[in-house]
C-alpha cells in the first residue's frame, strides 16, 4: 500500500496512525503542499478534491482519512478495531461523525487558523472546539476508550486533532479525561506521533 501524506495533516496522519496500528505495510509519500503539488494533475486523478490522505493499493484508490480507516479495517478483518454488529457498529459511527463534524469545525478549524492561517473566526472555532472537547470528556468518564472498552477506529479518527489541540490556542488543562486517554492511545503497539509545530499555545510550552 502506499500512503499520500502531508505530516503536519491530522487527517494524513490518522490514516497513518490507523495504517501502523495494524501492522499494515505502507510507504508514505510525502505531498508538497506549500508547493501545490496536491493541485497537479497527477494528484488530482488520485483524489479530484485536491486533498490528502489518499491510500493506493494495487488498482483500488481510497481518498479520505476514515474511508482509509474503513478500507483497511474491512480489509484485514479487523473487527475489534471496526465492529460489525448493528450496534456497536452504530456506537462507533456516532464518533467517525463527531471527528468529521464537530472535531472539524472546532479543533481541527482552531489549528488550521494558526498553522496555515486559514481566515476562521477565533472566537467561534474555540468555543466550538471547548464544547466538544467537554463533551468527549464526559464521554470517557470511568472509560478507558471512548466505547466498546477497547481502542477502535473511533479513538484514532478522534485522536491526532485533539492531541495537537494546543496549537490552536485550545488548553487541555481542564480535560483530564481526555488527557489520560490521549496517553493510552500513545502507549499503544505500533503508535506514531503526530508531528507538532510551535503555533499557538505551544510558542510558550
Amino acid at each position: 500500500m502506499k500512503l499520500h501524506y502531508f505530516p503536519l495533516s491530522g487527517h494524513a496522519h490518522r490514516a497513518h496512525l490507523f495504517l501502523s496500528l495494524l501492522g499494515v505495510e505502507h510507504d508514505v509519500v510525502t505531498v508538497d503542499l506549500p508547493n501545490g503539488a496536491h493541485k497537479s494533475p497527477e494528484f488530482l486523478k488520485l483524489n479530484p478534491l485536491g486533498q490528502v490522505p489518499v491510500l493506493e493499493d494495487g488498482d483500488v484508490v481510497i481518498a479520505d482519512s476514515i474511508a482509509i480507516m474503513t478500507y483497511v479495517a474491512k480489509k484485514r478483518g479487523a473487527t475489534d478495531w471496526l465492529p460489525e454488529d448493528a450496534e456497536s457498529a452504530a456506537k462507533v459511527q456516532k464518533w467517525l461523525s463527531v471527528a468529521a463534524g464537530q472535531i472539524a469545525y472546532g479543533v481541527c478549524a482552531a489549528r488550521l487558523l494558526t498553522v496555515f492561517n486559514v481566515p476562521f473566526n477565533p472566537d467561534e472555532v474555540i468555543a466550538r472546539a471547548h464544547a466538544i472537547l467537554a463533551q468527549i470528556d464526559d464521554a470517557l468518564s470511568g472509560k478507558d476508550w471512548i466505547e466498546l472498552g477497547r481502542p477502535t477506529v473511533a479513538d484514532v479518527a478522534l485522536y491526532s486533532y485533539i492531541a495537537n489541540a494546543p496549537e490552536g490556542n485550545i488548553d487541555l488543562a481542564p480535560y483530564g479525561n481526555v488527557r489520560a486517554w490521549l496517553k493510552r492511545v500513545e502507549a499503544l503497539p505500533g503508535f506514531v506521533p503526530f508531528d507538532q509545530t510551535v503555533a499557538g499555545l505551544r510558542k510558550s510550552a
